[in-house]
């Protein structure tokens, strides 16, 4: 933790929810990224919490942009950039609801065009802005508001979305593993061409989850193999240092589920089929990174 920075570019002063890891994950983000950098940020919990006009929480100028529309205004912010010569940092920043669903087309076509930029989904599995309904991204068994008895679908994997665009870098990390993603970042960002960082970030209110308790729930995510940290660099897939540990001996899923109200009352159906789309992917990645897939 001593080579992060002691310089804050979020300041005390947002209107985020107690224990919010979406701002906390930002926080680390702009540590790495340093002032010159312009964040891009459609509608979500971000729009928010940048404070109560017309003070804000952040440090660094920020473009706030229609839902679907993130990746395709920061294309042109980052050809305009390039066009005087500046290398500033542009990140979009965005909830996953307006990543694998609402702006999912602006991202492809992004990836596609090669835009050099970083795009960062935070995501909390839900569309938490407009009150935990129900996304792409929301895991089988979750109990939403559009979803009272849990989803019946499984999480859309973006990740694999964004990995048939072979982008130069790619990564997952989550807020509790701060070093894991602050360095993820700085990578993304001295790698030219499109970056793409995937992100868990625990809601207390829409996980149903005490406000002190959202990083120890990102750790158990890891531990159980739920959320899985690894980078892709130019195709080459590496499996990280907390995920490596989780690998050899995992924790037993239903930690990670019970300690969220959102998974009350799953049923064991649904549980084995978690397990199993998680024995799925861990083989999955564990081939990738061995070069036998």
């Amino acid at each position: 933790m001593a080579e992060i920075p002691k310089e804050e570019y979020l300041e005390k002063c947002t209107t985020a929810c107690a224990g919010c890891t979406s701002s906390l994950t930002l926080r680390y983000v702009l540590k790495a990224a340093g002032p010159d950098t312009v964040l891009v940020v459609p509608a979500c919990c971000t729009s928010i919490l940048q404070g109560t006009y017309p003070n804000t929480a952040f440090s660094v100028p920020v473009y706030n942009i229609a839902f679907a529309a993130a990746a395709a205004c920061a294309s042109g912010m980052s050809e305009a950039f390039s066009s005087i010569g500046k290398k500033t940092n542009v990140i979009v920043y965005a909830g996953d609801g307006g990543t694998v669903d609402i702006g999912i087309q602006a991202l492809s076509g992004a990836l596609e065009r090669g835009t050099d930029f970083l795009y960062i989904c935070y995501d909390n599995e839900a569309y938490g802005n407009t009150g935990m309904q129900r996304s792409g991204a929301t895991p089988m068994g979750a109990r939403t508001t559009t979803t009272p008895g849990g989803k019946t679908d499984a999480k859309k994997d973006i990740d694999r979305i964004v990995a048939a665009h072979n982008i130069p870098y790619q990564a997952t990390a989550t807020p509790a593993y701060p070093k894991d993603l602050f360095d993820k970042v700085k990578t993304a960002l001295a790698t030219p061409g499109p970056s793409f960082i995937h992100v868990l970030a625990p809601c207390p209110p829409g996980w149903r989850i005490a406000s002190d308790m959202s990083v120890a729930v990102g750790k158990m995510a890891v531990k159980t193999g739920s959320w899985v940290l690894w980078e892709r660099k130019y195709g080459g897939l590496s499996i990280s240092a907390p995920s490596k540990g989780a690998m050899k001996k995992r924790a037993p899923l239903h930690e990670y589920l019970s300690l969220q109200g959102r998974f009350k009352g799953i049923s064991e159906s649904v549980v084995n089929e978690l397990e199993q789309s998680i024995e799925k992917n861990l083989s999955r990645l564990a081939k990738e990174e061995a070069g036998e897939c």
